[in-house]
């Protein structure tokens, strides 16, 4: 991406279509010029000579109406504005010609369409938003429920951002007072304490390494959160499947491995939209087609926000042995267990009745269900909201890259045989790694490829 950032950008900023009222969005240094001899305010003192952000409602001339159109401008006259130029919003009926009129206007005034992002990409690099910011403004944009406006809003706001400018302002303190100590290393002046530059390492690896393991968690749950039912053969998890998605999408049947590939479908409860996934039964088999099954299976487990296990009521002695077996393959923290086919016995099987009894075919425990699963993601999404999935994506690297790195030097720190100048290194390079995660540190490629899935007029 080449950036001339002394273009005037201008961009649609409201939604395709008619509306009541449509928005264009221009920002440049001499954005003011695309009005001149054109806009006429209506209040003409106060149009020039406003210093402030203002709305300047008027009228603007634009060749082939027949009479000038309705317009308030909404300015920001300098550079604190959202784009860190002055920037402008002018505000007319939402009329699809009439907009495509004002951009061909302004266009032929000296302005360009703006690409895709670029009024957030001026924003980034006049330092209004970080890397992370700027991410969470598609976030909003592209969010489907609640939980993902939520964490897009809270990363947006700066919630990730903050603390780990506050990391790296301290680490950056002490590689001043590392370096300022080997300058004067033949004086025997020590500007940081052996004990207390270890401390502040193990403090700084400590909160990277919890922002890892929410980066792996965010990796798993990128888009819809993913509720895989997971069980042995012949547990009913097909059943319970057409139950949950409310239709007949996967094949039933009493004899045991109907199914080879896995189902998926998408449904909402509760303003939460969620993927369902029927897997495999789990077994082992030499079958060529039965494995291809449990490896199907085992990819779907890894990607799953939430692990439903099924164990049927009806289960015998011998399978609840395995069945018990195989949960232990699962992680726990996204496992949720349930007792499918309770309308087959009268008694549970789990003595205290701690499992939830469920049968599709009747319905027992089904909305009890829906709402053990929407308090379980919450629980779990709770942990893993940080940052969108997205910004976990291209952060997961750098984030484990600064850990080894503070690792590193806190293993260092503890050795009174290893220099401060190994120290140092191992923190210049953790601090490289922390400035691209926030976008200190950045490539063109990096940004081209972040903003140009934003749309036009963002």
């Amino acid at each position: 991406m080449s950036w001339h950032l002394d273009d005037v950008i201008v961009a649609l900023g409201s939604a395709p279509g008619s509306s009541l009222r449509g928005l264009v969005r221009a920002t440049g240094p001499a954005v003011q010029s695309l009005l001149t001899d054109g806009f006429q305010p209506d209040d003409p003192a106060a149009w020039n000579t406003a210093r402030v952000p203002q709305r300047h409602p008027g009228r603007f001339a634009v060749p082939g109406l027949s009479a000038p159109l309705p317009m308030s401008v909404h300015r920001w006259p300098t550079e604190r504005s959202y784009t860190g130029q002055p920037l402008m919003e002018l505000h007319l009926p939402g009329s699809p010609p009439l907009l495509e009129a004002l951009l061909a206007e302004l266009c032929r005034r000296g302005a360009r369409i703006a690409r895709p992002g670029e009024f957030t990409l001026r924003a980034f690099l006049a330092g209004k938003l970080d890397l992370i910011q700027a991410e969470a403004v598609l976030g909003v944009i592209d969010a489907d429920d609640d939980a993902g406006l939520r964490t897009a809003l809270e990363q947006l706001a700066g919630g990730v951002s903050h603390r780990l400018a506050a990391l790296r302002h301290d680490l950056l303190n002490l590689l001043a007072d590392l370096e300022a100590g080997l300058d004067f290393v033949e004086e025997h002046l020590e500007f940081v304490a052996r004990g207390e530059l270890h401390a502040r390492l193990a403090t700084a690896r400590l909160f990277v390494e919890q922002l890892a393991q929410t980066t792996t968690g965010r990796m798993h749950h990128a888009g819809h959160p993913r509720v895989v039912l997971a069980g042995l053969p012949n547990a009913g998890k097909s059943t319970l499947f057409n139950a949950l998605v409310g239709s007949e999408a996967a094949l039933v049947s009493a004899h045991a491995g109907t199914t080879r590939d896995f189902l998926e479908a998408t449904v909402t409860w509760s303003g939460v939209t969620f993927d369902v996934i029927d897997t495999a039964g789990w077994e082992v088999s030499a079958q060529e087609i039965a494995a291809e099954a449990q490896r199907l299976r085992a990819d779907q487990l890894d990607r799953a926000s939430l692990i439903l296990w099924c164990t049927a009521a009806d289960a015998s002695d011998a399978e609840h042995l395995v069945d018990r077996e195989r949960q232990q393959s699962c992680p726990s923290a996204r496992l949720l267990r349930i007792v499918t086919k309770a309308d087959c016995i009268a008694e549970p099987w789990d003595v205290d009745g701690s499992l939830l009894r469920v049968s599709a075919l009747s319905g027992l425990g089904m909305v009890e269900l829906r709402e053990t699963i929407l308090a379980h993601w919450h629980r779990i999404s709770r942990t893993d909201s940080t940052w969108l999935g997205t910004t976990a994506a291209r952060c997961q690297e750098s984030v484990q890259a600064t850990l080894a790195a503070l690792t590193q030097a806190e293993q260092a720190a503890a050795d009174p045989d290893v220099g401060e100048e190994l120290i140092a290194v191992e923190l210049r390079d953790a601090l490289d790694h922390l400035g691209r995660i926030v976008g200190a540190v950045y490539t063109d490629d990096l940004l081209d490829r972040i903003f140009s899935r934003f749309c036009i007029g963002k």
